[in-house]
């Protein structure tokens, strides 16, 4: 096959098909914006990837078998929109590119959304099984009878479930979840009427540990659901640092679903409203606010919009440099030390892997006191490391991951997608310490 000089939109997408990829594992498999590669496979020849993207598209088409590039030849010959006209590739998994030409029935497009859904419900059970109780007590009509929780109860169990969500104990949230979800209602109802704001308050902080769970373990339809049950209850506090937090999580589901555009215009303008009404005089104030930015700013580089990426990411710094400290004020864990595990992020979401593996060498580890936040930083270290074809260091990344976090990396999908992808990538022994380690940690094959 002869080497492609400069990559184009259609020769992107011929690989993304060879390589059997939705649009959204091939963009966390490149470390690209799922909107760039959605351009790619809309554009075709129209569009020329980045300088960095090129790089990372040879990387990427080096390691690949044979059978990969002798498909990947196939396709660069057919059609001129990188889709074969006349013959069809095994669908990718539930995050499939439905924005392309499709020529199955439409009861064959039916029998592979019911296998995606099966597919998909099945490793969520594997991953964590007691996913199923949490979305009853989320939706059910028919709440089983529940102790009454006074204010003081039910702060301290909140309390306790969003510090076990930041240490990455899952399993445990979700049983607390069970129960905490149905005395709700019996608190709200027998709370005086002094401490309706409070327990308003503590209702969104619950809703969000359940958005923040289910994204953790890939259920991104229920974590919206959960999403605006936490900024209801926000809005009925009529707390504004509440309403900013519970924005906070919205802005993470609107992003899961791939709203992105949403995503950024809602952290803006929710840190603006919540600048406007406190004047940030208080450090729960400057905390939510600075989170608030940073989750904008990652949804700006989902969408490729690396300006106003860097804009929020500024903006962001100057309100640490306010705060002062690495704090968990109202649980943001915001500080200067948590903006720079964002760059990180920032970073490989853009395509610079390597800026975000220099970036990384500079966090210190010390100051990263939420077992959460360390260990998504050796993921996002990981994904740099295997989006450069450095598969070993990919592989240590995740086994610190690991040491750190363990259910981080059982539950999660998306460390299941990196898992695949080392084994994939890798041969010989260091394919061995792949295979070796996901038996080890529990991951679903």
């Amino acid at each position: 096959m002869a080497p492609i000089t400069t990559w184009t939109g259609r020769d992107a997408t011929a690989l993304r098909q060879a390589s059997r990829m939705s649009v959204t594992t091939f963009a966390e498999h490149l470390g690209a914006a799922r909107r760039t590669v959605a351009k790619w496979s809309s554009q075709g020849d129209n569009v020329i990837p980045r300088a960095d993207m090129q790089a990372a598209l040879d990387t990427v088409l080096t390691r690949t078998t044979p059978e990969v590039r002798e498909r990947f030849a196939v396709l660069r010959a057919m059609g001129t929109n990188g889709a074969p006209e006349s013959t069809t590739l095994p669908h990718a998994g539930p995050d499939a590119d439905t924005g392309e030409d499709s020529h199955h029935s439409s009861d064959s497009d039916g029998d592979v959304r019911r296998r995606d859904f099966l597919r998909s419900a099945a490793v969520s059970v594997a991953g964590a099984p007691g996913v199923a109780p949490v979305l009853d007590a989320l939706v059910s009509l028919r709440q089983p009878p529940a102790t009454v929780l006074s204010v003081q109860q039910l702060s301290r169990k909140v309390a306790t479930v969003k510090h076990d969500y930041q240490a990455c104990r899952y399993e445990r949230v979700l049983d607390q979840l069970v129960t905490l979800l149905p005395a709700l209602e019996p608190a709200t109802v027998d709370a005086e009427s002094g401490h309706q704001m409070q327990v308003n308050v503590l209702a969104a902080e619950l809703y969000h540990v359940v958005g923040s769970v289910l994204l953790k373990l890939g259920d991104r339809g229920m974590a919206l659901i959960a999403a605006e049950r936490s900024t209801r209850a926000a809005a009925t506090s009529q707390d504004p640092v509440a309403v900013a937090a519970s924005a906070r999580i919205m802005t993470h589901a609107l992003m899961s679903n791939h709203h992105d555009d949403q995503a950024v215009t809602l952290a803006a303008d929710a840190a603006g409203v919540l600048d406007r009404d406190t004047r940030l005089a208080s450090t729960d104030a400057v905390a939510v606010y600075g989170s608030l930015v940073l989750r904008g700013a990652v949804a700006a580089a989902r969408r490729d919009d690396r300006d106003t990426a860097h804009t929020m990411l500024d903006e962001a710094t100057r309100a640490a440099t306010r705060l002062g400290y690495d704090g968990n004020d109202r649980w943001t864990g915001f500080g200067a030390t948590n903006v720079l595990l964002h760059r990180v992020n920032i970073a490989l979401t853009l395509g610079d892997a390597g800026t975000a593996i220099d970036i990384a060498r500079t966090v210190p580890l010390e100051k990263v006191t939420l077992a959460e936040r360390k260990a998504t930083l050796h993921v996002d270290v990981a994904r740099a490391y295997t989006q450069w074809g450095r598969h070993e260091q990919g592989l240590n990344a995740l086994r610190t991951a690991y040491e750190v976090a363990p259910e981080e990396i059982r539950c999660r999908p998306a460390v299941h997608r990196l898992t695949n992808d080392l084994t994939r990538l890798t041969t010989g022994p260091i394919r061995a310490a792949v295979v070796n380690f996901t038996q080890t940690a529990g991951i679903p094959q």
